[in-house]
């Protein structure tokens, strides 16, 4: 039996009424959340086309006005080497940069799983201690 069956059948029972919309809330959060994770990829895809865009847009203008205006644009072999390895330490420490953030959120992601089994735990507990307490002062009929 479901957890709803269950809240259905006795509707005017305070913690059925609130398991009921506990239940509710829950349920549209969770419809939700693929929405959500859509949408902010989609935003961060469109957000990076549109930043790359930029870029390439601007150094096109500065090569044609450049080559119009007849500047030499040769860089020195030193310089190249500098800007790729520059451009090279860039990317390697982009990759470490989002290594770390991806096991940052994976190592959250297990410890929010550790508490919930913890207070599944806890919860278990606290309701042996519940019926050891209710079994010790009920009085039995003989």
């Amino acid at each position: 039996m479901s957890k709803n069956e269950t809240t259905q059948g006795n509707s005017k029972d305070v913690f059925s009424v609130y398991q009921e919309n506990v239940d509710k809330l829950f349920n549209g959060i969770k419809q939700s959340v693929p929405q959500y994770h859509q949408s902010i990829t989609n935003v961060q895809q469109e957000y990076l086309q549109a930043y790359e865009n930029v870029v390439d847009s601007v150094i096109t203008l500065q090569k044609d006005y450049v080559k119009k205006a007849g500047i030499a644009t040769n860089v020195p072999e030193a310089t190249l080497k500098v800007i790729h390895d520059t451009t090279e330490e860039f990317v390697k420490a982009s990759s470490i940069q989002n290594q770390v953030a991806l096991a940052t959120i994976d190592a959250t992601q297990q410890n929010i799983k550790t508490f919930n089994d913890n207070a599944k735990s806890f919860a278990d507990l606290n309701r042996n201690i519940l019926q050891s307490w209710i079994s010790a002062f009920t009085t039995k009929n003989n």
